[in-house]
């Protein structure tokens, strides 16, 4: 009962309106929204010094642990942060918001709307579902490895605790998702002031070590990181699978825009976060480069929690469990956002969504997708194990969706931004070629784990399209046959008896007749006194205006046709819009209005728009949506179902 539409582009495209999170508020506003960004928004990027490090070199053994190779990695790990997240992310791309939204979906919108009908407008499209359909992987491994993570702190307190490791993680996580359908607002109280003591605490511990060995402090110089490609090259490039884990989370930063705007998030990435982790990763590689090469080796195995002396490791493992279930919240929600998207833009079908805070619209609970990232997680630790093995499984998705936006980047210079060709091409090249690096050495992961991530993301990818695709079908063959709602109007108003009441019938399209009338005038042989052919069509911007939001047409004869028009990050309640409908024969009373609802069957067509096996899927997709009585905020003691069958 949804499609989307696009939109004429607002003047300020790229630039959010005064009264966005923008960073044009007061700066008492903007401080207070950056404290939030940091409970709710760095937790992946945050808690990624509890393996990124470790795994650079005990995740490849050929590396050898000596000043050269420490500075080495340590140099990489920061020219990666300061290019991929600061510079790509925070600096560039939060710049391409779609009315304040940001994430792939959201770009991809904001291109098309640009782009129009140009013949690779298909192309940007498949790649931002990609893109997202990646994150879906993503949103898997992250609670696993970042979970695991910080429980294996305990072996480090008492290796005899090895045991309870992934018991103890394994409930940390079933806790979380059931914590779902309760909300988070109350918890999320909690979020900020714990992350801040977390990196607090972290850049402390860093900074402890980095007095000690200053001599670290060398790995701000980039030839560092050149030198360890000119030494050991192969080595180091297979060594970028594993510090590509210290900015996991950044593709997230930008999709997560949306919640405090871009003026807040930089202020928290630039102001405090980035400090922070840069202080512990600089800290661990201090300790590391300190020691003899034997004991060097036995420390590098967890590096994070022997930052800290004996009797505060206990400490800092609960608090890193503590940050590690937060970042697992942030993911999850973001799946669910993704979702929702997903949905309004027509590349899923409708699902049972519950708004769980009643003043938050974002904060929302999908049971299916909560459900199946559970089961996927579960999955996961009791196959890896360990989050060592889960690294070879992690940063594949992360560096496929990143190069996918370096390449939505290009078009977004071009197209929208309207770069002269020769600007934006060595910017998009430079771009590509250190996000190409990661993502071609995260490749030779694909065998140990890699397959997971690309797996769910194809599986994901293959759903998207084949139900964009399908309800496209689906609306063609709708609209071969449809009827023209004035001829009807017309024929009908003396063919069947009028009854008293409001007859709303819901419409996927915005022209003909919908199914659901067809079928009741010819069984029922009635018509209501005013009949409203009502459709709900989805912007393809996050949001639209109060005032824009109902579109009335006056058909004669007691027949309406009705537009509600939402943008992609609102809920569709549809008796709360018909309250706005002022100019439709009168006011709507809910006790003497009625829904019809066209579900329709599919049937094999002689000439299949799609293969089979994707017409099985579709199908499946179909039978197994929410209602649109659910999905619509629809009474339930006044909605009416009609059946209909289509070809496709």
């Amino acid at each position: 009962m949804t499609e989307t539409q696009p939109a004429p582009p607002p003047l300020n495209d790229g630039i959010p309106p005064a009264d966005s999170h923008g960073g044009h508020g007061t700066s008492g506003s903007r401080t207070a929204l950056a404290v939030g960004a940091i409970g709710i928004v760095f937790g992946d990027i945050g808690t990624s010094p509890l393996y990124a490090f470790r795994e650079t070199f005990a995740g490849t053994a050929s590396i050898a642990i000596d000043r050269m190779h420490v500075l080495g990695v340590v140099s990489l790990i920061f020219w990666s942060m300061l290019i991929v997240v600061a510079l790509q992310y925070v600096t560039i791309l939060m710049r391409a918001d779609n009315k304040g939204q940001g994430g792939s979906l959201a770009l991809v919108a904001l291109l098309s709307r640009h782009m129009g009908r140009s013949s690779y407008g298909w192309l940007v499209v498949l790649l931002g579902v990609f893109a997202t359909s990646l994150f879906y992987g993503d949103s898997m491994i992250t609670p696993a490895i970042s979970v695991l993570s910080a429980v294996e702190g305990l072996t480090v307190v008492n290796p005899g605790l090895d045991p309870l490791v992934i018991p103890i993680a394994l409930v940390l996580l079933i806790f979380l998702f059931f914590l779902q359908s309760r909300g988070t607002a109350k918890v999320g109280a909690l979020f900020a002031p714990v992350m801040i003591v977390y990196f607090v605490t972290i850049a402390g511990l860093g900074l402890n070590q980095i007095i000690q060995n200053p001599d670290i402090l060398w790995a701000l110089n980039p030839w560092y990181a050149v030198q360890f490609f000119i030494t050991d090259g192969a080595i180091a490039f297979f060594a970028l699978g594993a510090v590509v884990l210290a900015v996991t989370g950044s593709e997230a930063l930008y999709s997560d825009m949306g919640h405090f705007g871009r003026g807040p998030m930089r202020l928290s990435w630039f102001g405090f976060v980035m400090p922070c982790l840069l202080l512990n990763y600089f800290g661990q590689g201090a300790m590391i480069a300190g020691l003899p090469p034997e004991q060097a080796a036995e420390v590098v195995r967890n590096p994070f929690f022997l930052l800290a002396s004996e009797e505060f490791r206990l400490p800092l493992v609960i608090l890193a469990t503590m940050a590690t279930f937060i970042a697992s919240q942030a993911v999850i929600s973001g799946a669910f956002s993704i979702t929702h998207q997903a949905m309004q833009l027509g590349f899923m079908p409708r699902l049972t969504i519950s708004h769980t805070s009643e003043t938050e619209a974002g904060q929302i609970y999908i049971p299916v997708i909560n459900w199946a990232l559970m089961c996927a997680v579960i999955l996961l630790v009791l196959t890896f194990q360990n989050s060592s093995s889960l690294a070879s499984a992690y940063g594949i998705a992360v560096t496929g969706a990143v190069t996918i936006d370096t390449l939505l980047m290009g078009v977004l210079f071009v197209g929208v931004w309207k770069w002269k060709w020769f600007l934006a091409l060595p910017v998009v090249a430079f771009f590509l070629f250190v996000d190409g690096a990661y993502f071609a050495a995260n490749l030779v992961k694909v065998p140990d784990g890699g397959w997971f991530p690309l797996l769910i993301g194809l599986i994901a990818f293959t759903l998207l399209t084949t139900w964009a695709r399908g309800r496209k079908l689906m609306r063609d063959r709708m609209s071969e046959t449809a009827l023209p709602i004035e001829i009807f109007a017309k024929s009908a108003k003396n063919s069947a008896t009028r009854v008293p009441g409001t007859a709303i019938f819901m419409a996927s399209q915005t022209a003909g007749v919908p199914s659901a009338l067809l079928h009741n005038i010819k069984h029922n042989k009635v018509l209501h006194e005013r009949v409203v052919i009502l459709t709900v069509l989805i912007a393809d911007t996050p949001y639209v205006d109060a005032d824009k939001r109902c579109e009335i047409h006056d058909l004669g004869d007691g027949f309406y046709r009705a537009v509600l028009h939402y943008g992609f990050m609102e809920e569709t309640n549809v008796p709360l819009g018909l309250k706005q409908m002022s100019a439709c024969g009168g006011d709507f009373d809910m006790m003497h209005t009625s829904f019809f609802l066209s579900r329709q069957t599919l049937l094999a067509s002689d000439k299949p728009g799609m293969p089979l096996w994707r017409e099985k899927i579709f199908a499946w997709m179909l039978r197994n949506a929410a209602t649109a009585m659910d999905f619509f905020r629809l009474p339930t003691n006044r909605v009416v179902e009609l059946g209909s069958q289509v070809e496709i």
